[in-house]
C-alpha cells in the first residue's frame, strides 16, 4: 500500500495543522492505521492510531487533549488534527499502516514519506 501525507508545514506555537494520509488502496476493517514522528537521531515516537474497523483510537500521552485522529474510510484516508502546538512537536510525521493494534513503528508494514512540521516559538 503506498501513502501520502500532506497538511505540513511551519506554524507559531498554540497553532493548529490538520494532517493527510491517502493511501492508495483499499483499507480493510482489519487494518490500523497510525501516526508517528520523528526527530533527527532518534526512532519514530508514536503519536496516534485508529483501528479502521471500529475507529477505536489511542494516543501518546504527548498529545493527548491537543491532537484528534480520524478517519474516512470511502476515501480511505487517516488524518491527524493537531491543536495548541508546541516546540516540541516538530518533527517529521509520517503515517503508517499495520495489522496489529501496537504503539510499536516495528509493528506497521508501510509508510508514507513524511511531512515536515515545525513549530515555532
Amino acid at each position: 500500500v503506498q501513502l501520502v501525507e500532506s497538511g505540513g508545514g511551519l506554524v507559531q506555537a498554540g497553532g493548529s495543522l490538520r494532517l493527510s494520509c491517502a493511501a492508495s488502496e483499499r483499507i480493510y476493517s482489519s487494518n490500523f492505521m497510525a501516526w508517528f514522528r520523528q526527530t533527527p537521531g532518534k526512532e519514530h515516537e508514536f503519536v496516534s492510531r485508529i483501528g479502521w474497523g471500529f475507529g477505536n483510537t489511542r494516543y501518546a500521552d504527548s498529545v493527548k487533549g491537543r491532537f484528534t485522529i480520524s478517519k474516512d474510510g470511502p476515501k480511505n484516508t487517516v488524518y491527524l488534527q493537531m491543536n495548541s502546538l508546541k516546540p516540541e512537536d516538530t518533527a517529521v510525521y509520517s503515517c503508517a499502516i499495520g495489522r496489529y493494534s501496537s504503539n510499536s513503528y516495528r509493528d506497521y508494514d508501510d509508510w508514507g514519506q513524511g511531512t515536515q512540521v515545525t513549530v515555532s516559538s
